[in-house]
Formats: C-alpha cells, structure tokens, sequence
C-alpha cells in the first residue's frame, strides 16, 4: 500500500485577502450588514475584487481607520456608532458584523470590547470576526466569522440532533439535505443558518458535520465551547466523496446507509462525457483555498493524474478522514500518491510545473497569466470557491471548469483550420 508523504516549504501565502469572505456570506445570511474595519488598503481591495457585485445592492461597509485612528487620537467607539446608527437608520439589518482586518489586530483595537456595549445601545447583534490577512487562506475568513457565531446559537442538550456547518447556496444546501432525507436523516439546522435569527441548537449530544475543508477553527470551536460531536467526514465533493460524507453521518448516527452505490454510480455515469476529455491527463495544483486535497482526490477518480497538491495551510485531524480517502483511490486506480506540500514556494513550484508540463495548472489569479504566456493551460482557483461544487450534482460543475481551458484550445484549432482551409 502506498501511503501519503507530506512536505513543507517556506514560501508566501499567495491568497486573496480572507476579508473577502465577506462576498459570499453576506449573500447566505438574509438582512445581514458586514462591516469592515481597516485602512483605505482594504477598501481598495473590496471595491476591486467585490466591485461587480454594486448593482446587487450589497450589504456591506468600509470603515476607514485614518491616523487620527491608528494613533489613538480618536475615540474608537464613538465613531464606530455613529457609522452603525447610519447603518441601522438606513438598513436595519437583523445582524452586524464586525470584520476585523490587519490594522485592527496592530494597533491592539479592542473590538470585543466594544462590540457588547455598542450592542446594547443600538439594540442590533453585532458579531466580532477578525478575519485577517494573517489568516493562511481567504476562504478562512468564513472559518472565523463562523466560529464567532457559534458562541451566538441558542443551547440545546438534545440528542442525535444533526447541524451542518459551512456556506453553500440555498439549492446545495437543499440538495444535502434531500440526500439525508433519503437516509431518513432530518437536519436540524445549519451554520451559518439563511436568517440569523434561525442560528441551530447546539449542545452536549447533538452532532455537527462540516462540507468545507476550511472550517477548522469552527470544528474546534463547536467541540470545546459547546461540546458538540463531531463527525470526521470526507467533504460532500464529487460522488465519491458526497457518498462518503453520508456514509459517515448515517455511520455515526446509528443508520444503515441504503443505496448509496448505486446512486454514486448513476452520477459518474452522468458524468463519464466530462471524465472522457480528461482521463490520462495531468494536473498540478499550486495552492490557494484548501479545497485542493478534495478537488485533486475527485479528479483522481475521474482519471486525472495529479502531481503536486500545494495548499496553503492543511490541519490533518480536520482534514483525517479526506486524506485517508485520497490515500484509498490513489490505490484503488493503481496510481502514484501525489505529494502534497504544505506552504509552498511559488518559486520551486514553477520549476516543477517547467519539468513535469501537466496538461493543467490549478493556481491563483496572480500566476494564471504568467503561467499561460509560457504556454501552461491553467484554471483559478478561486472559481471553485465560487461554483456549486458539491454533493452528487456540483460534480458536474466542477469537471466544467477543469476541463474548460482543454475544450477552449480545440474549439480554437478548429476555427484556425477552418481558416487555413478557407484562405487555401
């Protein structure tokens, strides 16, 4: 049996900012404010990478800290409530959080503090998350806002109860639980919930499943604080995985799984169109938002070889029950495990994407084009952030991204030689 090799190296994070975070979760929670505390730097990134978004409307702010701020001439407080009153005035948003950027972390801002006394004023909950760029990754920007609204959800001792913790669009989250249904699984709730004021029951006895591999501090967080049971589960991606993740939850809620192979095999039937283009070929991940292990173990099973999965930051117990699944396919389609480097350097990375030339290179939007006017085909990473990748149906849209750069160069040949025949 061949056993997986881990590696670190000592290179930069090259992710987003994980305040961007705020993109996704302030769509998920329904009549929720999202305010950003930090320098022009940061509302500089947010209208760049969030600008597309201005004609949604979108539910959240820059709080600009100037060096009146920095150097503690300003009284904090008092100019947070005055933006939170104008916010109130103007939305009355059923939560405010309160997103903690670098600066704040700095000049030692005491948001906690703040946020309880400000609460009680204004009557609207304010959540304190410092999602930061000393964070690994952006997608664990959710990861600490989650885990602070954890310490938010009522308490509840009751038993065999299950909570699902992760932000998926409202169809993804539907499907999950259809899934369970057909288990005869009912799930009692989850986290983040569509509304803030329908946060689930937690408690001693009630188990909790994550569908995200960046939640860790949120796993930790659901097990220490409110002494929740947590379910070690593969992440609900591609049909492998999403049959796993139920595999575990029924598992460990004392429930015979039924049909379960026969419905994976329905889906890579409906997928074998996409896993024709890419069998046999080669694919290396680079490392941006800790969905990598999932992504390169699905696409393993679909054929792919995978060189090299780079990710930012892996926490191991989180991610146990993933890896041994990663472990378990190499082996089962009789392929070389893939390394897989923790942290690493971007530098070393081109070097082995120039010796080993894979057919695709999964990266961040940084080296994306660097990459491909050195004739890479490549995909960003983030865009799998973005899609409905998960359970039996975002198997679909994942093999829809990975294999859109392959299917953009034929067209592409196709249309060169119908011209050369034309100008012939």
């Amino acid at each position: 049996m061949k056993e997986l090799e881990f590696e670190c190296e000592t290179g930069n994070y090259h992710t987003f900012c994980p305040i961007s975070c705020v993109s996704w979760l302030y769509q998920k929670i329904e009549n929720s404010f999202f305010l950003v505390i930090g320098t022009k730097t940061c509302g500089y990134f947010l209208q760049n990478a969030l600008g597309v978004m201005i004609f949604a409307e979108p539910r959240y702010a820059m709080a600009e800290l100037e060096e009146g701020d920095i150097s503690a001439q300003l009284n904090g407080y008092d100019e947070l409530k005055k933006l939170c009153l104008e916010i109130k005035k103007d939305r009355n948003p059923s939560v405010m959080v309160w997103i903690g950027t670098c600066t704040t972390e700095i000049i030692k801002m005491d948001l906690e503090g703040m946020a309880p006394r400000l609460e009680a004023e204004i009557n609207i909950p304010i959540v304190v998350a410092r999602a930061n760029g000393l964070d690994y990754a952006f997608t664990q920007g959710e990861d600490t806002v989650l885990a602070a609204m954890v310490q938010r959800c009522p308490s509840s001792s009751t038993f065999n109860d299950l909570v699902l913790f992760g932000s998926v669009p409202g169809p993804v989250a539907t499907q999950l639980d259809l899934e369970l249904k057909k288990q005869g699984i009912s799930v009692k709730g989850w986290l983040p919930s569509q509304s803030y004021s329908e946060l689930p029951n937690l408690g001693e006895g009630v188990y909790v499943c994550g569908v995200n591999p960046f939640l860790s501090r949120t796993a930790a967080t659901l097990m220490r604080k409110r002494k929740c049971e947590l379910i070690n589960a593969p992440f609900p991606i591609g049909p492998d995985g999403t049959r796993a993740w139920i595999e575990c939850i029924c598992s460990a809620l004392g429930i015979e799984a039924k049909g379960l192979k026969e419905r994976e095999e329905k889906f890579w039937n409906n997928i074998e169109d996409y896993c024709k283009l890419i069998r046999g070929k080669s694919i290396f991940f680079m490392g941006d938002n800790l969905l990598e292990v999932s992504l390169a173990r699905f696409l393993i099973a679909c054929g792919m070889i995978v060189y090299e999965i780079g990710i930012p930051y892996l926490d191991r117990r989180f991610q146990f029950s993933e890896l041994k699944l990663l472990e378990e396919t190499c082996n089962k389609k009789g392929v070389p495990i893939p390394r897989i480097v923790e942290k690493p350097d971007n530098y070393n990375q081109i070097q082995r994407i120039r010796e080993l030339q894979p057919d695709l290179t999964i990266t961040g939007m940084a080296h994306a084009n660097p990459l491909e006017a050195r004739g890479m085909n490549t995909k960003w990473s983030v865009e799998f952030t973005f899609a409905q990748i998960h359970g039996f149906l975002g198997a679909r849209n994942i093999l829809e991204l990975v294999t859109r750069p392959q299917r953009r160069n034929a067209s592409l040949s196709e249309k060169n030689n119908l011209l050369i025949n034309i100008l012939n």
